[in-house]
């Protein structure tokens, strides 16, 4: 079982950056993929991006591509969105999300444990 929270969220102008971490607690933090979603008022859950349990692949979501760009530190139990060139529809509350021995899904049921969530807002 691992536990996430995230932080650094915030309000940033439109063009401006954050980097937002995923801190996990529990165990064998480096056995989970990780993947961070955002979800925006009255819209569905959506994938931002994910990385492998060991780092080496990642994807990311066509609306953030070349934008945004996960990370992860295993010996520091934490995962990281750094956000780039941020546009007004980035504005949702953004959550990370872990699952054991996954391969880096797109899909929401994929994972089991998911943080609160932080806000990120895009002012114009």
């Amino acid at each position: 079982q691992v536990q996430l929270v995230e932080s650094g969220g915030g309000l940033v102008q439109a063009g401006g950056s954050l980097r937002l971490s995923c801190a996990a607690s529990g165990s064998s933090f480096s056995s989970y993929a990780m993947g961070w979603f955002r979800q925006a008022p009255g819209k569905e859950r959506e994938f931002v991006s994910a990385i492998t349990f060991s780092g080496a692949v990642t994807y990311s979501g066509v609306d953030v591509k070349n934008r945004f760009t996960i990370s992860r530190d295993n010996p520091k139990n934490t995962v990281y969105l750094q956000m780039d060139s941020l546009k007004p529809e980035d504005t949702a509350i953004y959550y990370c999300a872990a699952d054991r021995w996954g391969a880096g899904s797109r899909l929401v049921p994929s994972y089991k444990y998911w943080g609160q969530g932080t806000q990120v807002t895009v002012s114009s």
